[in-house]
This record gives structure tokens, C-alpha cells and sequence, in this order.
């Protein structure tokens, strides 16, 4: 990747800052370094300059075409956002870039140039309540200046009604664009032998993965677990993610590896008895993806995105029923040939999920507002 100051008039400039600070273990983080590859993969980077912070470390990029701007920013959380929206635009206008893609809700007040933005969720304004409030007060100015876009991406038709409803965007501005699996997310031979030497697991487990705030349902995901162990087997429970001020205080029961690196990840897909996955609303849900993928059965709640990713090759219950979802997990421990067929049909399923799909798509959604 070289660094360019002073043309990018023929290459798209997509925000790639997520890759940098926090962000970079999140889900977006994931999105921005699978759409990278993608690119890469479909002989585009050449097309493709990256947007970075110039007062955080330039984060690792793969062998590439890519061209590199930067652009600095004075304030962070919502005064951040503010100015984003009056200090981006004069700044696209120095770069001026054939086209901004904008990977999160920070957006422009004013764009010089045409704009894509992704949309991962509109999750503040879908389930609302006091918890989300933070929320929906820290990006309200995204979600006004939304509907500027000229194209809108998505990753799941869930989320586009969303998009439309609560981002008020013109369903003809919308496009779906499923997200990927990363390189790597395959049955591991040996996970369990690893898993067991690193952490001491010695009985079988069942799996979470993420940040375990109210959204993911840590009571619903607490007793699930329980019902499993009384109606199935004896299970240790496993979260793997972020920290949350939001978990109860009763989830040290579990064991709760932190954040964890992609190889360990994998393994513990892999050597999973199952993934329980309670939250009330995805704008996706990468780590079902990322479950399946590996080879480890899942069980969820069915709602927003969920039923179009895991399809027929998860077992979803009714939306909050956790008692339902501990159901669920039980007959997976208990009944080895469900256990093989979701297995087997979730691995077959994420297949149909590539990041390089998802950059071909997006591709398109470039030269489809290019075209205009």
C-alpha cells in the first residue's frame, strides 16, 4: 500500500479508520478488513484508496494496490460525529475521490463528491428502550443525514426495512449486500485437544461469542444454559468477546475468555458442543456465520436478520424464549445425528457467504452510482 497525496480522482476512498483503535475487534472492524480482502481478491484495489486516522497507528493492510489518505480528528464520541459531519466534506473536497464510501454512521454534512454508505443496523431505533438511549443520542446526526446517500448497503433485507423505517431512505436507494466469512472459519482438526490445554476444558461446552450487553440477553443466555444441563448434559459455559457493563453479575459462573485471537476462535467453534446465540436483533449475526462455518451447531433466537443467515441449517426458537432455547441446545447435546446434520449443513450453508461475493456486489453498487 502506497501513501497519495495529491489525485484519487479515478479510486473509490473507503473509510477504512474501524481497522484502527477499538473498532478493529469489533464486528466493523471485521466487515472493513473482509471487504478489504474481497477487493483484493476481484483485482480492484487498484480502484480503491483507504481513508485512515492520521493520529491513530496505520493498522496492517495486506499486499495491495491500495493508496493510502489521512485526515485528523480533534474530538472523539459525539463531538467526534458533529465534526465529521462539518469537517469530512471540505476534506473530500481536497482528496476528491470518484466516490465516498462511508463505513459507519459518521457521514458528511455536505458530500462534494457521491456517496455510499453501510448500514450494519439501525439497532438503537429498532428496540428503542432506555438502554439504547446512549445510543440513539451519540448517532441521531448519522441517521438524519442518511437519506443524503445516494446508495445505501445493507446486510440483510432485515436491515433494509429498517433503513427505509427508521432511516427514512427510499427503498430504490437501498441495496442488500450479505456480509462474508473470513479466511480461516473452517472445522479445525485438533481444536479440542488446544482448547482443552489453553483453558482447561475438560467437559464438553457450550459456546458464546461477543459482547455480552443487554441486546445478546445474558439472563436469557444464563438460564438457557441451565435448562440445557438439566434436560440434556452437564455443559461448562464458554463466552468469548468483549467485556460489557451490561453482563449481570451472576455470569461469572461462566468461564469468560475475553477478547481472543482468530485461530483460538476458530477452535473454539470447532470444539463447541454447541453456540448459544440469545440476542433480541442482528443486523447481521457474523459470529452464527463464523459458527457454522466451523462446524458447530447452532441454536438461536428467531428474529431480524437471524432466520435469513442461519436458514434451515440452525435451530431457531421463539423470539425470547429462553427456556425454549435451552430446549434447543439440550437436543443438540443429547441427539448425536442433529448434532451431525447441523454440522453439516452449517458448514455447506456459509459457503454461500464469501467476502469476495460481498465485494463483487459492492463493486457493482460502486459503478451502479458511478453510472448516474
Amino acid at each position: 500500500m502506497a501513501a497519495e497525496k495529491l489525485t484519487a480522482r479515478r479510486r473509490v476512498l473507503l473509510d477504512a479508520r474501524p481497522l484502527q483503535g477499538a473498532d478493529a475487534q469489533r464486528g466493523i472492524g471485521s466487515y472493513v478488513r473482509g471487504l478489504i480482502t474481497g477487493l483484493i481478491d476481484e483485482g480492484y484495489d487498484h480502484r480503491v484508496a483507504l481513508l485512515f486516522d492520521a493520529s491513530l497507528p496505520a493498522p496492517p493492510v495486506p499486499e495491495s494496490h491500495f493508496v493510502a489518505f489521512t485526515i485528523r480528528r480533534r474530538y472523539r464520541g459525539r463531538l467526534g460525529l458533529i465534526e465529521e459531519a462539518t469537517a469530512v466534506g471540505p476534506q473530500l473536497a481536497q482528496i476528491r475521490p470518484a466516490l465516498y464510501h462511508a463505513t459507519t454512521l459518521a457521514l458528511p454534512g455536505r458530500c462534494p463528491v457521491p456517496l455510499v454508505v453501510t448500514v450494519h443496523d439501525l439497532i438503537p431505533w429498532a428496540l428503542r428502550g432506555r438502554r439504547l438511549l446512549g445510543e440513539r443520542t451519540r448517532w441521531w446526526l448519522g441517521r438524519r443525514l442518511l437519506r443524503r446517500a445516494d446508495l445505501v448497503l445493507v446486510p440483510s433485507h432485515a436491515t433494509a426495512q429498517d433503513a427505509c423505517k427508521y432511516g427514512r431512505v427510499p427503498i430504490s436507494k437501498v441495496m442488500v449486500v450479505p456480509e462474508g466469512v473470513a479466511a480461516g472459519f473452517a472445522p479445525a482438526a485438533g481444536a479440542a485437544e488446544r482448547v482443552r490445554e489453553r483453558y482447561g476444558l475438560h467437559r464438553p461446552y457450550v459456546l458464546f461469542v461477543g459482547a455480552l450487553d443487554a441486546r445478546k440477553s445474558p439472563l436469557a443466555l444464563l438460564r438457557a444454559w441451565a435448562i440445557a444441563c438439566t434436560e440434556g448434559m452437564e455443559v461448562d459455559l464458554v463466552l468469548a468477546g468483549p467485556s460489557s457493563r451490561q453482563a449481570p453479575a451472576n455470569v461469572s459462573v461462566a468461564r469468560r475468555l475475553g477478547y481472543v485471537d482468530h485461530a483460538t476462535l476458530v477452535d473454539l467453534y470447532s470444539a463447541a458442543a454447541c453456540l448459544i446465540f440469545p440476542s433480541r436483533y442482528e443486523g447481521f449475526g457474523l459470529p452464527v456465520l463464523e459458527a457454522m462455518a466451523c462446524g458447530c451447531p447452532v441454536v438461536a433466537f428467531e428474529n431480524s436478520s437471524l432466520p435469513e443467515v442461519a436458514g434451515d441449517a440452525a435451530l431457531l426458537v421463539k423470539d425470547g424464549d429462553a427456556v425454549a432455547l435451552g430446549q434447543a441446545a439440550a437436543r443438540v447435546l443429547t441427539q448425536p445425528a442433529l448434532a451431525a446434520r447441523l454440522r453439516a449443513a452449517g458448514i455447506a450453508r456459509a459457503r454461500q457467504y464469501t467476502w469476495r461475493r460481498a465485494a463483487r456486489a459492492t463493486i457493482d453498487a460502486y459503478r451502479r452510482v458511478l453510472d448516474r
